[in-house]
């Protein structure tokens, strides 16, 4: 970490932010927590990151002990880089900043989002009270990647992979499940253009979606007056 800014402060959050505050450096972190993946893939996940700054905060991040990399053994044999276990501890702090920051009265409610980032938002905005006593296990498939959902007891798993016997399963891109959970489209109406495709109920996936309700935005403060 040579040439790299540094608080130089004993607080444990400005420590906390001299490991993952660079940019680009937290969101790698993201798209780790729902398993290794491949430097290709973390290019198709950060589109807006450079190949360059991008090799760069994966050296920073491992040299901190937070990401390692690694060979998977055969028959993949590919090389991925995945989060430590100290390095998964970050995951309720990057859920509990989505949630937060899921009230943001500027949040760009339109702009792209990643299959990774969308699926971490469930986890963010999944409200146990609407959940009860509520029991589904639904698959999610994104433009071709696969997850799996449970919610029971009134607690959500979520991981990478196909679902085994689902009472649901989604299959539909990011933008349009985005847009079904903000309430901005009809479940009815995306099935009806072909937007996205429903095995089981429609009943059951208006129960499913309705357990991760949007936050209200904040208010915004009063413009302060002039003159």
């Amino acid at each position: 970490m040579v040439g790299r800014r540094k608080y130089d402060d004993g607080c444990a959050v400005a420590h906390g932010l001299d490991l993952v505050g660079e940019r680009w450096a937290l969101l790698v972190v993201r798209e780790l927590l729902l398993g290794p993946k491949r430097f290709t893939d973390l290019r198709a996940g950060l589109p807006g990151a450079s190949p360059d700054v991008l090799s760069q905060r994966l050296r920073q991040l491992q040299e901190s002990g937070i990401v390692r990399h690694r060979r998977l053994p055969p028959p993949a044999g590919a090389q991925v880089y995945e989060l430590t276990d100290w390095g998964m501890r970050l995951e309720p702090i990057v859920n509990g900043l989505g949630r937060w920051a899921g009230s943001s009265p500027s949040l760009p409610r339109h702009a792209p989002i990643g299959a990774d980032s969308l699926m971490l938002s469930l986890k963010a905005l999944f409200d146990p009270g609407q959940a009860g006593d509520v029991t589904i296990t639904a698959g999610l498939r994104l433009a071709g990647e696969e997850f799996r959902v449970t919610v029971a007891g009134g607690e959500i798993d979520l991981a990478r992979g196909a679902a085994e016997h689902p009472d649901l399963v989604i299959d539909t891109d990011p933008a349009t499940l985005a847009a079904l959970l903000s309430g901005e489209r009809p479940l009815a109406e995306a099935a009806a253009a072909g937007d996205l495709h429903v095995t089981g109920s429609l009943d059951t996936a208006r129960r499913f979606l309705g357990l991760f309700p949007r936050p209200d935005p904040a208010p915004l403060p009063p413009a302060a007056k002039t003159g």
